[in-house]
């Protein structure tokens, strides 16, 4: 059945589902399930709650949880209300995470415990005089510093009534920004990527039924839901289309391979090292692994026998790759069924429907096919703009609509598209986008580095991982292990530098820019 363009709004899909899907299975988390009738209820139970909270059309919402049932049923309310979602990565410090909320004018924060951290405590700790925490909620485990906790967020919305719930989200629109999602950008600041409900409908109800989901199909979504990854592509894409969702609060191979043995998980997409990892695990063997139907992995390097290995090994009738970035509802190109293993590895596919790709040379204009350039997106899934930050939008949005993506690619001539180096330096830690400039930064804040230089590194299982250049102060001494854990406690990890190498100088040519082509070299020679 394909994509009904009547679907107004992320949360009119939950309705549509249940009226197309009714008491079949939409999440099973563990040992809660919900049937799509009762996924519909509680999203207007959520919807009056955030509406409780005095959460208004327009107003901004973080959310920083791991993938769970309750983050997409909060989600659900903040957009049912009108508000704007705004996912936080649950990898980031409280530094990291203040300037977000501060940047974007949070007006209030649901977040959780996870991985030993207490978010709300650590922002309070931080800084007390956020306005995010002047409403804050524990959508799972205890209330820790948080003013309510999941229940009694959801008790509040009882002084809303249903049908005032029920008009909020008759009210959205396509045209209606649904989320801003910050991507950390090569200036060394995030960047809060505008997205409307209209554009993430349009791309991944189209995705979805290319890729073949289907009402009888189980998704493991081990992708976060703070990246359109795990949140557009995957659940969003699953309700348009009847799928049950199973979110996986944190990735562990054998783990994955239990659920997708008891659930008969038939759809699994992620970066690769999730599937290698699931390759290489010495169990996988003891698993029924038959379910497996649909796969899609991107986001770096991947290696034609890995392709080959996911049909075989894994039982995958469907291998595709994708391309995207935050700023295009990061979906740009794809794969198609059909397309031979080389296709899937040495490419991200075609362009998808009703959006344009072109390659251009430093001048902007086109190259021949074949030829490198800079990737330029246009079409109905380019972003509005930053958030904030017309300069930016400018920049990076042309006059004609064009988006300039900063990565460098090749079309052939069946219009695939290769991406073959990211020319704002970015580099891609297993899944995760990774910025030098923003890394360099935080790490001048380590007292006894003097200047340093990031770039990224070949990887065997992660793709790609940072090696740090440092030089100290003459008078300060450090260890990598010092920097390291300092690193540790002051950024995401996927961002602290794997490598790192204490130099006397940086090389920069005569505008005193540092030429990291030659610190590449040193890397390669090594």
């Amino acid at each position: 059945m394909r994509y009904d363009q009547r679907y107004l709004s992320i949360p009119h899909v939950v309705r549509g589902a249940a009226e197309r899907y009714g008491d079949e299975p939409a999440i099973v988390d563990g040992d809660y399930r919900c049937t799509f009738d009762e996924l519909a209820h509680q999203m207007v139970e959520s919807v009056r709650a955030t509406i409780a909270l005095d959460i208004r059309p327009g107003d901004r919402v973080g959310l920083c949880a791991p993938n769970s049932a309750e983050w997409i049923i909060a989600a659900l309310g903040i957009l049912g209300a009108g508000g704007v979602l705004v996912p936080l990565n649950t990898r980031f410090k409280s530094g990291e995470l203040s300037y977000i909320l501060r940047k974007s004018g949070a007006r209030a924060l649901l977040a959780s415990s996870f991985l030993d951290n207490d978010y709300v405590a650590d922002l309070k700790a931080a800084d007390p005089d956020l306005p995010a925490l002047r409403r804050t909620v524990s959508i799972l485990g205890p209330r820790g510093a948080a003013d309510l906790d999941w229940q009694e967020f959801l008790q509040g919305g009882k002084s809303v009534p249903r049908p005032q719930a029920q008009d909020s989200i008759d009210r959205l629109t396509p045209d209606d920004v649904s989320d801003v999602m910050f991507t950390s950008g090569t200036t060394g600041h995030p960047k809060g990527v505008v997205l409307t409900h209209g554009q993430s409908l349009r791309a991944y109800g189209w995705m979805a039924e290319e890729y073949t989901f289907t009402r009888t199909d189980s998704f493991l979504i081990i992708p976060p839901f703070f990246h359109c990854f795990g949140y557009k592509a995957g659940w969003l894409a699953s309700f348009i289309h009847g799928v049950t969702v199973i979110p996986m609060l944190v990735f562990e191979a054998r783990r994955a391979l239990e659920i997708i043995s008891r659930e008969k998980v038939s759809i699994l997409l992620g970066p690769p090292t999730i599937f290698s990892d699931l390759l290489n695990h010495p169990d996988r063997g003891t698993f029924d692994l038959s379910s497996l139907r649909v796969s899609m992995t991107g986001g770096t390097t991947i290696p034609e026998s890995l392709v080959h290995a996911m049909k075989k090994e894994l039982t995958f009738d469907i291998v595709m790759s994708a391309y995207g970035l935050t700023e295009s509802s990061a979906l740009v190109t794809t794969t198609r069924i059909g397309d031979s293993a080389e296709t899937v590895a040495s490419t991200a596919g075609r362009a998808i429907p009703d959006v344009e790709v072109g390659i251009a040379d430093e001048a902007g204009k086109p190259v021949a096919a074949g030829s490198p350039g800079e990737v330029l997106v246009r079409g109905y899934n380019v972003t509005r703009g930053y958030w904030d930050d017309p300069a930016a939008t400018s920049a990076a949005i042309d006059d004609e609509g064009w988006l300039h993506t900063g990565d460098v690619g090749v079309l052939d001539a069946a219009g695939n598209l290769a991406i073959v180096d990211r020319k704002k330096e970015m580099y891609i830690v297993g899944g995760f986008n990774a910025y030098p400039a923003e890394i360099e930064k935080i790490l001048l804040g380590f007292e006894p580095v003097e200047q340093v230089a990031v770039i990224g590194m070949p990887d065997e299982r992660l793709g790609e991982v940072g090696c740090a250049f440092v030089v100290l102060r003459p008078d300060r001494g450090a260890t990598e292990d010092e920097l390291v854990a300092w690193a540790r406690r002051s950024m995401a990890n996927f961002k602290v530098p794997r490598h790192v190498r204490f130099v006397d100088r940086l090389p920069r040519n005569a505008s005193q820019k540092i030429l990291k082509d030659e610190l590449r070299a040193q890397i390669s020679a090594r």
